[in-house]
């Protein structure tokens, strides 16, 4: 079990009564470096100040070099220090405060104070009307306490962001702080019922009702048994249990990313847990958009399929004429094969693209190269995790046919090799073009033609299946998995 600990000026300025978590002095935390020794213990630091190289700021400052979460962070003491440095997350805070306001006419409070992600409602503001802001607040600056003074008017304006003192809360918002406090650090533990008793416990972020999600349920069940055995409890969490994510050790996400949603959000905010994430924000960034990906790939002398660019009726003749009909059109942000569509004439192409283009600036445009499979290599850490082929669904040129009404999609079928027995070409330039994007997990698509191999995408969140991309590695595959954690947990 993850351990918290509060640290204070002194003991007696915590409310105990309040809290069930150990609480020591500034002074004891920086003495003794050997606390906590082979532990991850998450650490609350309160203060009545964050100056520059004060003890609160040296306790997060080793806090972090020990190996222990902290809140606040370093980063975030010096961001909150000057208005220049925080300036940059104003426009959307005062966004959110105005729709909030929106619609009844009602002041801004000249001042709204946050604990730990919840708008304290113990004075002017009432109800849920700021949640959201409470929550971008804490997403932008992770810290007890905080204080936002606002300037009312028809259009509220942000004035100072800064550290709430704590000590000074009074009444309703004391309870408050406390409460929010202990909303923060708790969550339900099981009872653990492995042979070897966790050391660590992992969210994994899924959606039991995502048509195609990267690892079903059933399959997630497999790897926790396995990921029992070398000391991880397992814990499946959901779209709304963002508040709870610090309270585990490392996130893997298990569904369909994008960084528009909330899974862009959950990485952001393990990365700023510093837990280990797959996928980490940047990897989404890179492989989320078809456009970059394409650049990257051949900026490092990765083979990619012959592209255009199309930003505009002018590029199409231009794609038309390097890559013929027919062709393979792209929006840059497409996943599962939706958002890809084969055209076979100029009439075509320009019937989608016009369509296409009112919602994204550019769209990429790749020779068709028509094969009976696609490679898919499994990479973490820059090693190969699993090889698999993916055949066509039947009667299709893609891996999956999406049913127009609405119906199941339609699969092909697979081939799983272990990696001595897969092409070494193949491995290799699937090494090579994840090694582009990072350290993590990523499924790199291959296509085997006649004119050579080509890399057609590197998927953040490659499908892991019992029994699909398993099949040949067995076991390993969650092992490798599940260590990959450990190994960064330890460092």
């Amino acid at each position: 079990m993850t351990i918290c600990v509060i640290l204070a000026g002194r003991v007696s300025d915590v409310d105990n009564g309040a809290t069930t978590h150990k609480v020591m002095t500034h002074r004891d935390y920086l003495a003794n470096p050997a606390l906590f020794a082979g532990q991850r213990p998450r650490i609350i630091n309160l203060s009545r100040s964050y100056r520059y190289q004060s003890r609160a700021y040296y306790c997060s400052l080793l806090a972090e070099a020990r190996g222990h979460r902290v809140l606040p962070s370093v980063e975030t003491m010096i961001d909150l220090s000057e208005r220049r440095l925080y300036k940059k997350s104003i426009p959307e805070l005062e966004d959110c405060l105005n729709k909030a306001l929106k619609g009844d006419g009602t002041r801004a409070p000249e001042i709204i104070r946050v604990f730990f992600g919840i708008t304290d409602s113990s004075n002017d503001i009432k109800g849920d009307r700021f949640e959201k802001f409470g929550h971008l607040l804490f997403d932008w600056y992770r810290a007890p306490a905080l204080e936002v003074h606002v300037i009312p008017g028809e259009w509220a304006r942000i004035h100072k962001i800064g550290f709430a003192n704590w000590q000074k809360l009074e009444g309703e918002s004391r309870d408050a702080f406390y409460q929010a406090m202990e909303t923060y650090t708790t969550r339900a533990w099981k009872e653990a019922r492995h042979k070897v008793p966790p050391r660590w416990t992992f969210a994994v972020l899924c959606n039991p009702e995502e048509e195609l999600p990267p690892t079903n349920v059933a399959d997630l069940k497999h790897w926790a048994k396995i990921a029992a055995r070398l000391g991880v409890e397992v814990e499946p969490i959901g779209a709304r249990d963002l508040a709870r994510l610090a309270n585990f050790d490392a996130l893997f996400i298990r569904e369909t990313t994008n960084i528009s949603n909330h899974t862009y959000r959950f990485a952001r905010r393990a990365e700023q847990e510093n837990m280990p994430v797959i996928d980490d924000p940047m990897s989404m960034i890179r492989c989320t958009n078809k456009v970059y990906l394409d650049e990257l790939m051949r900026a490092n002398g990765v083979p990619v399929p012959p592209t255009v660019m199309i930003g505009g009726n002018d590029d199409l003749v231009r794609a038309a004429d390097t890559l013929g009909f027919p062709m393979v059109l792209k929006i840059p942000d497409s996943s599962f094969s939706r958002g890809v569509k084969r055209v076979g004439s100029m009439e075509e192409l320009r019937r989608l693209a016009h369509e296409w283009l009112k919602d994204s600036d550019l769209l990429l445009a790749q020779k068709y190269l028509p094969t009976k499979f696609d490679w898919r290599v499994g990479v973490l850490g820059g090693k190969p995790l699993f090889v698999c082929q993916y055949e066509m669904a039947p009667h299709h040129w893609q891996i999956i046919k999406h049913d127009p009404n609405g119906g199941e999609p339609l699969e092909g079928g697979f081939k799983t090799y272990a990696i001595p027995d897969a092409p070494p070409a193949v491995v290799e330039i699937g090494l090579k073009a994840a090694r582009c994007i990072g350290d993590g997990l990523y499924g790199v698509d291959i296509k085997e033609t006649d004119e050579g191999i080509v890399v057609i995408e590197v998927n953040d969140n490659p499908n892991i299946e019992h029994g699909v991309e398993d099949l040949a590695e067995k076991d390993d595959v969650w092992i490798n998995l599940t260590r990959w954690f450990i190994e960064r947990l330890e460092r």
